[in-house]
């Protein structure tokens, strides 16, 4: 059984963010972008771009775009199988199982991306798309121990410690993997095994720590089918309230911007900034670096900053620089040095953004057992936001052949998520949260007082 507040318990959690950090930082926006762009791009000796095509299943498409049209349908995935999961998990017991078994596949998917061939891209898009799939399902259940490891009161700083460790241990292994390549002329196809090794190796520590739930019940044919009427459950209960839907709202808004920002920064770069006279991929990755390096006190301060002023006006600061981050984007990022100084800021906020988001959300939820439900609908309506932005960053690109056309479209995202915290009240109405009404997904709950 889990005991609340356990600090071994709290610590070997938010050490499951050191294990599979490395994958968003290598994978989706350090070295596999440089590498799958290089690969499946045709440049001058200049470093100008002849032609970035690729054949996909007998089509031509430009690679940006197929590289988001794939982690959006990842995304669409882990919208489908989600609440199938979830519901069995609350039921059965087995949050920590299904962590670890999306946990392997999502690291033994990116170690096998070392055989990624532009001839066969199909099989190389295939890695990345169960990658990112065992990636973003296992953080489901991840997410899911939150309110169960720790008390409300702990919740921003644990938050931010674990995304501090990930940011921390991806650097380590970012700064090894590079070190590899340009001092000893390790292939780059290395680093993806190293990171599927790294992933799978510290997630141990995580397992030896954190106990399985409570509940011992069989799964069956029935309970397949209950994820999605424990996600319907979910949603009813939420209409009841005020804060908690209102919050998603905004949730569901700024994610499109900010995870979005997040999976297409680096190859913005590659196509806008580092070519040319400027190609240097070094360089983009001491930048990739840079943002990592200063997202560990960004969550910190805006974890402090939540405790002075409350987390949704703190979250609003948040925005309002990622709104300011895309226009800086859009008019003056054309060179090395702008680039630099955009890092620097998107970095300090991406760390308080994405600790915040998932510590306010474990605030306002109801004391309850069933957490992954829970954590499943929060999971599902930032994925649904990011395959709505990734498609649409493909289509504004594809149609109007300018990367830089969908950055700015991007601050529609920000600005909306920043009006909707607005209506976010600083309590719940009393009364509001009843969830002895939706038995038996709920067991009880206290009243939240929290200001957030």
């Amino acid at each position: 059984m889990i005991k609340k507040g356990d600090k071994r318990t709290m610590n070997g959690w938010a050490f499951y963010d050191w294990a599979n950090s490395v994958y968003p930082l290598v994978i989706s926006t350090a070295i596999f972008p440089i590498f799958y762009e290089a690969k499946t791009s045709v440049k001058d000796d200049a470093g100008n771009i002849i032609s970035d095509t690729v054949i996909f299943f007998g089509s031509e498409i430009a690679n940006t775009v197929l590289y988001s049209y794939v982690v959006a349908a990842s995304f669409l995935m882990v919208c489908i199988l989600s609440p199938i999961l979830s519901g069995v998990a609350d039921y059965s017991g087995s949050k920590k199982r299904f962590l670890q078994f999306f946990c392997y596949l999502g690291a033994l998917a990116t170690a096998s991306l070392f055989f990624f061939d532009p001839a066969r891209i199909e099989l190389g898009m295939l890695s990345l798309f169960l990658a990112s799939l065992g990636f973003w399902n296992s953080l489901v259940f991840y997410n899911a121990y939150l309110p169960e490891v720790a008390e409300k009161s702990d919740h921003d700083r644990l938050s931010a410690k674990g995304f501090s460790l990930g940011y921390a241990g991806a650097s380590i292994l970012l700064i090894g993997c590079l070190i590899g390549i340009k001092v000893f002329g390790m292939p780059a196809e290395y680093a993806f095994v190293l990171t599927g090794l790294w992933w799978i190796g510290f997630s141990q520590i995580t397992y030896r720590v954190l106990p399985a739930s409570g509940s011992s019940n069989k799964i069956t044919g029935k309970i397949l089918g209950d994820g999605f009427r424990e996600l319907k459950k979910v949603g009813k209960f939420i209409t009841t309230t005020r804060r908690l839907k209102r919050f998603l709202y905004s949730f569901f808004l700024f994610s499109m911007g900010v995870q979005t920002v997040m999976l297409v920064a680096v190859l913005f770069a590659t196509k806008e900034v580092f070519v040319g006279e400027n190609a240097n991929p070094a360089g983009l990755i001491i930048a990739v670096l840079l943002i990592q390096f200063i997202a560990i006190p960004g969550a910190y301060a805006f974890s402090w900053a939540s405790k002075k002023i409350g987390n949704i006006k703190t979250l609003g600061i948040a925005l309002f620089i990622w709104s300011l981050c895309c226009a800086y984007a859009y008019l003056f990022v054309h060179d090395p040095f702008n680039f630099y100084l955009l890092a620097g800021f998107v970095g300090f906020v991406m760390g308080g953004t994405q600790s915040l988001a998932r510590s306010t959300y474990s605030k306002y939820i109801p004391e309850t057992t069933d957490t992954a439900s829970f954590f499943s609908f929060f999971d599902i309506t930032e994925k649904i936001g990011i395959v709505i932005g990734m498609v649409i960053f493909g289509y504004i690109e594809a149609t109007s052949g300018d990367m830089r056309t969908s950055i700015l479209a991007l601050i529609v995202f920000f600005v909306l998520g920043f009006l909707a915290l607005f209506f976010v009240p600083a309590n719940e109405e009393p009364g509001a949260l009843n969830p002895q009404e939706f038995d038996p997904l709920f067991e009880g709950h206290e009243e939240d007082t929290i200001d957030a």
